[in-house]
């Protein structure tokens, strides 16, 4: 009987699933990398905002503590925006006349709000809480990033769950000692893991299990 397919036939069917194979996996790799870039997360991203507010400037070179502006930030779940009065503290004293600063003084005038894009949102089914995790020694970069270099405010992280999680399953990694918690300069010490050991257990903070329960974040 004659032979119906040509012997390349047999090269050219490996190489077809060689390459399709090949093509899976660059198209899962292509996924992955837009899933994770800025595009869809945000993040390094700094936002148009009605004032173009410096951390940088406030934060590390007037030393400014994270908490005059956040005030709620240790017993609340929000941080807290800071209202035209706290800025007009001392705006009403020092840049009274700059340009930049006159939505600050028309919005005190009239009691009207600035309206500031949010940078760190997560979406309406996930629960965050700021003032567990600053009572328990998270401390703002470990979330925010280099806030105190940032002149320009942008979103540090992806704040994906699998994000979340990280911290969740092994919190000994990023707590600090809550008197360090709002240091924008905080450098973890070569002892992390043996400090942050004796710090779970000193802040009586949960195990991995119980952190990483979906009703700990999803209620």
């Amino acid at each position: 009987m004659a032979q119906i397919f040509h012997p390349s036939t047999n090269t050219l069917s490996r190489l077809s699933l060689y390459g399709a194979v090949f093509i899976a996996g660059l198209l899962g790799y292509a996924v992955y990398e837009v899933n994770q870039s800025p595009y869809l997360t945000g993040a390094n991203v700094a936002l148009q905002q009605p004032v173009p507010f410096s951390h940088k400037h406030h934060v590390t070179e007037l030393g400014i503590d994270c908490r005059y502006c956040h005030t709620s930030v240790e017993t609340s779940s929000f941080a807290g925006v800071p209202p035209q009065h706290t800025c007009m503290s001392c705006h009403s004293q020092i840049w009274t006349n700059a340009a930049m600063l006159e939505p600050v003084r028309a919005g005190y005038q009239s009691n009207r709000s600035l309206e500031w894009a949010r940078v760190n949102a997560l979406p309406d089914f996930a629960y965050f809480d700021h003032s567990i995790h600053v009572n328990k020694g998270i401390g703002c970069t470990t979330c925010h990033g280099p806030i105190g270099e940032m002149p320009l405010t942008w979103r540090a992280q992806t704040l994906y769950m699998r994000w979340c999680l990280d911290c969740h399953r092994h919190p000994e990694r990023f707590v600090r000692r809550r008197e360090e918690v709002f240091r924008a300069d905080y450098v973890p010490p070569s002892n992390q893991l043996e400090l942050g050991r004796a710090l779970v257990k000193a802040y009586k903070i949960k195990d991995a299990k119980q952190l990483t329960d979906c009703y700990t974040c999803h209620r």
